[in-house]
């Protein structure tokens, strides 16, 4: 029974911690190496005109709803005219505003975007369009198209999808030739196209799209239609008729509308640029996750202060830490002075590195061990030994640092943060283990403890394993898993096989 609790509790915490961490993999796009990054574009939109000298209202189309991607920031440059930026629906919209503006006027827009696949959608549900009148003989051939359509259609999308086709079919087919030389560019044609779906009582709307390329000016705003199907809003390319947004480009405008509208002033023009770039994964994802209001994305360490978020990038390794103590001593069979020792000397040796920390780890111990001896027949107390021990360690580490700031080995100053508790602790462990068990177990344990501890120092200043654990805290769960199945663990260790290899021969 106890053997069935323990086989269930572990997998238990392994699956909530890789559950978490496919969440954030997956859904909200969390990186899982340092220093990812992923592309993202930089949209400018100019809107240029001249001022008569008198007030001036303008307004241009700036983007909402996004799909597929994410914007990262926007900022308006608009001079000395005031701002208002509006929602409305699907749309958002920024209005300039200045009294009297005389001669040449230019507005900016800019947006920094990136793919990013965020849940979206359109908020705007449209009333059932009253179908619009033709004239003759156009009304003749628009019935005509709209029932052969309905005959090859089943719903809105393949309604949609056929019309589309037949248009742009070459096929000699009077009412169409008539009908298409009512539309003579892309965006006429994407205008009578959703007057032909309004025909039919399908509501309609037109959706501006700009094309994302590496880096380009005069970029020219494309047109793509949009059709009700009852729930939900579908997209069509008007000169193809292929569902969905194109790869590559991203939502400006939804409406029939035009671009931008401008009172008080002449000769306006809207020209749009754009130029990619590359930002860190991991920023993205957090701005994803905010926006989203996604619980696990805002449950993150890289919110709290920076000294703060030091402190825990430190904290979290120490778990992995003590799942390498266990297993070293479960299944290696490695003698080590308790489990958390090793780990305590191996957070020490973050501060002068693995070499120097081996060697001053030695010669204080070695050192300290001799004095911790001559102690011993001295007959004192527990207390005041280990007092005199921690002074002993005081006073061998001001000389090391002493002798090594002459030598001009600047690595070995970082012997003042050397942790005294963790040396003095040691000394007077391996003392008591020398005078129990003799100084062969004393000396396997002290090996055994100072090679746990190198394992434990490239562990836990691992660069990779750092950013997993502090981007990823969930693992905690994983490891807690883990040290619960190795708790059942009674079968021979590595160093017994060793141990007991002559009683194997023999067999």
């Amino acid at each position: 029974m106890q053997k069935l609790a323990v086989h269930f509790w572990s997998i238990f915490f392994v699956a909530i911690g890789l559950a978490i961490f496919s969440h954030k993999v997956f859904q909200l796009g969390m990186p899982v190496v340092p220093d990812a990054t992923t592309e993202t574009w930089t949209i400018q939109a100019k809107l240029s005109f001249n001022g008569n000298g008198r007030n001036i209202k303008a307004s241009m189309a700036v983007p909402n709803i996004t799909p597929g991607y994410i914007k990262i920031d926007e900022h308006y440059i608009s001079g000395d005219f005031g701002l208002n930026a509006k929602v409305r629906g699907d749309n958002k919209t920024a209005v300039w505003a200045k009294r009297k503006a005389l001669g040449e006027q230019i507005l900016y827009y800019r947006t920094t975007i990136t793919r990013f696949n965020v849940a979206t959608k359109w908020a705007s549900v449209p009333d059932y369009p009253q179908a619009p009148e033709f004239v003759e003989p156009y009304a003749t051939a628009v019935n005509k198209i709209i029932e052969d359509v309905r005959s090859q259609s089943a719903d809105t999308a393949s309604f949609t999808y056929e019309l589309i086709n037949q248009l742009r079919s070459s096929d000699k087919n009077e009412n169409i030739s008539l009908v298409k030389s009512l539309a003579r560019t892309d965006e006429q044609m994407a205008n009578l196209i959703t007057k032909l779906l309004a025909v039919a009582h399908i509501p309609t709307r037109n959706v501006w799209a700009i094309e994302l390329t590496d880096a380009a000016n005069d970029v020219i705003p494309e047109v793509f239609i949009q059709s009700y199907n009852g729930d939900e809003w579908l997209t069509f390319n008007p000169k193809t008729g292929v569902s969905g947004i194109p790869k590559g480009y991203i939502v400006w405008k939804v409406g029939n509308g035009s671009l931008y509208t401008l009172k008080g002033g002449d000769a306006a023009e809207i020209k749009f640029s754009v130029t990619k770039s590359f930002i860190e994964l991991l920023e993205v994802s957090k701005l994803a996750a905010k926006k989203d209001k996604a619980i696990l994305g805002k449950l993150t360490l890289f919110s709290l202060p920076v000294h703060k978020q030091n402190t825990f990038s430190l904290i979290l390794m120490v778990p992995l830490g003590a799942l390498l103590v266990v297993f070293m001593r479960t299944f290696v069979g490695v003698q080590t002075f308790g489990t958390f020792m090793p780990i305590l000397i191996a957070i020490a040796f973050r501060e002068t590195q693995l070499l120097w920390g081996v060697i001053l780890f030695t010669v204080i111990v070695f050192i300290g061990l001799l004095i911790r001896l001559y102690l011993e027949r001295l007959r004192l107390l527990l207390i005041p030994r280990l007092a005199a021990i921690l002074v002993i360690v005081v006073i061998l580490m001001l000389v090391i640092s002493y002798f090594t700031s002459r030598l001009g080995l600047d690595r070995l100053l970082s012997i003042s943060l050397f942790p005294m508790v963790i040396l003095a602790m040691t000394i007077e462990r391996m003392s008591i283990t020398w005078e129990e068990n003799g100084a062969q177990t004393a000396l396997i344990q002290g090996f055994g403890s100072l090679v746990v501890a190198c394992l434990g120092y490239l562990i836990m200043t691992n660069e990779y394993l750092t950013y997993l654990m502090f981007a990823f805290p969930e693992f905690l769960f994983v490891v807690l898993g883990i040290c619960i199945w190795m708790g059942r663990y009674t079968g021979y260790r590595i160093s017994e096989l060793f141990r007991f290899r002559e009683i194997q021969s023999s067999n």
